[in-house]
């Protein structure tokens, strides 16, 4: 766990639908990559994670993201996965699963992404509601 509460920002697209949440998924990933940070890319499926991986090589022509699966066992800047990370790292989550990371309060930064799919909007409402619980300070950003 980090010594300080990290920053929690819910990103709100007008997108809805799959491709929207991963390209934004994925240029979020490269901007903190640029800026030298370390992210972790939580899916909510295997499925979805293999989906992300595929993406980060053909989001964007002659883009260029090092990363790699979880269960791969490499080290790379961007790591994608469903589960718990072992290791502080990663300092940025960019959390696409429906529940609430159980090591969250490790993270420097989380990044919630929310389309206006009606489940996956309900299902962030309960996070945004538990991080306020717990004393956290979410913030919102509108996507266009």
């Amino acid at each position: 766990m980090t010594e300080a509460m990290p920053r929690i920002d819910f990103y709100l697209l007008d997108s809805d639908g799959e491709e929207a949440r991963l390209d934004t998924a994925c240029r979020l990933v490269e901007k903190a990559w640029k800026q030298g940070l370390r992210s972790y890319l939580r899916a909510d499926t295997t499925a979805e994670a293999q989906a992300l991986d595929t993406r980060l090589w053909t989001f964007r022509k002659l883009s260029f993201v090092p990363h790699r699966l979880q269960q791969s066992g490499r080290d790379a800047p961007v790591l994608i996965g469903t589960t718990a990370v072992t290791d502080d790292t990663h300092p940025l989550l960019v959390n696409l699963g429906r529940a609430l990371p159980e090591d969250f309060e490790r993270y420097q930064r989380i990044v919630e992404i929310v389309d206006p799919d009606t489940e996956r909007r309900e299902a962030s409402r309960v996070r945004y509601k538990i991080y306020r619980d717990r004393g956290y300070t979410p913030g919102t950003i509108k996507l266009k």
